[in-house]
């Protein structure tokens, strides 16, 4: 009787929405930084890695670059790398950082801040995320081509089209996973795709892996989602009108989020309870 009782209210709090995710905000970095489009954790080194574009998303105008924040939000060096045009998404591997910047993969060396090498991608025109699996190939969403690349031994190569508004992007356990519009992709090896979720208000932009199965989504339009593993979405946050979120950062030891907000020119931590 008594395992019924427990059970039946076990269901009733899930059906009212009982044990769901929410966010708690934590902090909001005070120095200004130019137009933050991307967060980047490194669990490593304890910062957070930040792609600034100040100005135009789309201007090859010499602007744009990587800051680093510490985990506090408070700024730890405001110029790491410099001269790059509208970097937007970030992803590492090893000691090397990608760095989506209109029509070429940049890579920075990690330990000095140099860039090493400009990948250009043919006729791209608005990489916007990129990834990197654990055997280094490195995946990055073209938004207006509606197109993935893949860079392998620096060399790139068109891996699937027709993923219209395609953006946030991440290899988990060998499998890639994008956003596609308002769709979260499953993709194989053999570019079929399966959708593992849809019916986000706006397109989604940064893509997280929780660590459980499910996923952390972005619209930039000011939207913060909960993937389920099942595929149930859940809105998390909706400041439209007051600010942006961008492509996220996640610490998945500690279940923090960190949100640049673009035209507010800040980043925002939040805790994932």
């Amino acid at each position: 009787m008594k395992t019924t009782i427990i059970f039946a209210l076990l269901l009733f709090c899930t059906q009212i929405g009982f044990g769901q995710k929410k966010l708690t905000q934590l902090w909001e970095s005070k120095e200004q930084l130019p137009t933050p489009e991307s967060v980047l954790y490194d669990p490593g080194k304890s910062v957070l890695y930040v792609s600034l574009i100040d100005g135009d998303g789309s201007a090859k105008d010499g602007k744009g670059g990587v800051a680093i924040l510490n985990p506090d939000g408070s700024l730890k060096d405001a110029t790491w790398v410099q001269g790059l045009n509208a970097p937007k998404g970030l992803a590492m591997y090893k000691d090397l950082l990608y760095v989506a910047d209109i029509d070429e993969v940049v890579v920075i060396d990690m330990i000095t801040g140099n860039v090493i090498n400009q990948i250009k991608v043919p006729e791209a025109q608005f990489l916007n995320d990129v990834t990197v699996d654990n055997n280094g190939k490195v995946y990055v969403s073209d938004t207006r081509r509606g197109e993935i690349y893949l860079i392998h031994n620096n060399k790139p190569s068109l891996f699937m089209k027709n993923v219209i508004d395609v953006n946030g992007l991440r290899v988990v356990d060998g499998t890639l996973y994008a956003m596609a519009g308002p769709e979260l992709w499953k993709i194989d090896a053999n570019k079929n795709h399966t959708v593992v979720a849809k019916g986000l208000t706006l397109g989604g932009d940064g893509l997280e892996p929780v660590g459980d199965g499910s996923f952390l989504v972005t619209c930039w339009g000011g939207l913060i989602y909960h993937i389920g593993a099942d595929g149930k979405v859940n809105e998390l946050l909706d400041v439209r009108g007051n600010m942006k979120t961008a492509d996220l950062g996640f610490n998945q030891k500690e279940q923090i989020l960190y949100v640049p907000t673009f035209l507010n020119n800040s980043v925002v931590a939040y805790k994932l309870d």
